[in-house]
């Protein structure tokens, strides 16, 4: 099988080597859990448990790197510490840790190319996302960090968080996706009632393919520290025909392509609190579709089931624009990326309109949008735009 371009850039959606790499590492008290659950270390309670989370804002900082070189506007930045919190907090969130989180950053810098200006944007920007998250009634507590002078082995600028949380045990949800169940799924795209902006819906995945697909190929020469030049092939790198700053309109605003692939990866924990506060009892399963995207949920899975995604929300521009830019196939597409939607939630039939209201109570656009068969093997179907079915295999 030809690899995807992807692979050929270095990056994977599967993270098959990694996951061969730790599949001995104990996985915790409950491992189809969506994060690693542990006993409750410190406090030795048997009905509680720990929860530890560690993610970065990916390759995003590249892409944020090229349009504050362009422009010189720090504030893009603010969204690249936004990315890393959330990809921490959310992921927390789909076990039902949904408030009172610890939070400890790990910055890494090229002091050559990365200002103290876009460090103290970082650390300010982490600072106002989570006052924002307590208007909401969402608690998150920053411990430090360390913020290290890496030009060795660092590009440009690398952002991460690792969070920790306690929780009591019967509180959790641990995913047990049935037969039966249906999928609620919630946009990634629009303005949330707790958003000042429109957001384009990329998250932080498949950032690599967006940033080479989309942009043109002059960044690779006034940019080259930008990408890995040395071990990337010329004909993945910087294929598309836009310019950062090119205009685009979207629900009558404008906008431009840097900073539409570049909106901040939006935060369910407001939308996810309220779930479980109002339908706990509903819940089989919840999926951040991060690394994986549309085939996320084959990982959290232990028995035989068959997913079936054919009422999809519609294709948000962004995504529509990274399709006819790089001609990458829907199968491609629907693993890179997530498409529309970055959160799902699984759950009995009877509660399903409810969480539907719960998502449309913060302007996120929500819908029922497919459902779960017995089988004989798991398995994920997509409905692509073009009616192809899409299938990935555990």
């Amino acid at each position: 099988m030809a690899k995807y371009k992807y692979d050929l850039r270095g990056v994977s959606a599967t993270k098959d080597e990694v996951h061969a790499a730790i599949k001995d590492l104990d996985k915790g008290l409950y491992p189809k859990a969506f994060c690693k659950i542990l006993p409750d270390i410190a406090g030795k309670d048997a009905d509680y448990v720990n929860l530890m989370h560690a993610d970065t804002s990916g390759t995003k900082t590249s892409l944020a790197y090229l349009y504050w070189k362009e422009t010189g506007d720090l504030s893009v930045w603010k969204g690249i510490a936004q990315d890393a919190l959330v990809m921490n907090i959310d992921d927390m969130a789909c076990v039902g840790c949904v408030d009172d989180i610890i939070l400890s950053s790990t910055i890494g810098r090229n002091k050559n190319l990365i200002s103290g200006d876009v460090i103290a944007t970082l650390i300010q920007s982490a600072v106002t996302l989570t006052e924002q998250l307590k208007e909401q009634g969402v608690n998150i507590h920053l411990a430090g960090g360390e913020t290290a002078d890496v030009g060795d082995i660092v590009r440009t600028i690398d952002v991460g968080y690792t969070a920790f949380a306690r929780m009591k045990k019967e509180e959790l949800l641990v995913n047990n996706i049935q037969a039966g169940d249906l999928i609620v799924g919630f946009a990634s795209y629009g303005q949330a009632s707790y958003e000042d902006a429109y957001n384009g819906g990329m998250g932080s995945n498949g950032l690599t393919s967006a940033r080479h697909d989309v942009l043109d190929k002059m960044y690779a020469t006034k940019y080259p520290d930008s990408y890995d030049a040395a071990n990337t092939p010329d004909e993945v790198v910087y294929l598309g025909s836009k310019k950062l700053t090119d205009k685009v309109v979207i629900d009558g605003v404008e906008t431009d392509i840097g900073k539409l692939i570049l909106s901040p990866t939006r935060t369910y924990l407001p939308v996810i609190k309220s779930i479980f506060e109002e339908c706990r009892a509903g819940l089989s399963g919840m999926i951040h579709c991060t690394g994986g995207a549309q085939s996320k949920v084959l990982k959290f899975v232990d028995n035989d089931v068959h997913i079936i995604k054919d009422n999809l929300l519609p294709i948000p521009p962004l995504f529509q624009i990274i399709k006819e830019e790089s001609g990458t196939d829907w199968q491609e597409m629907y693993q890179v990326f997530n498409m529309g939607h970055r959160l799902e939630v699984y759950l009995k039939p009877a509660y399903a309109e409810k969480v539907v209201a719960i998502g449309k109570k913060y302007n996120i656009d929500t819908k029922i949008i497919g459902r779960v068969e017995a089988a004989d093997q798991r398995k994920v179907s997509i409905l692509a735009p073009d009616d192809q079915w899409l299938s990935y295999l555990s």
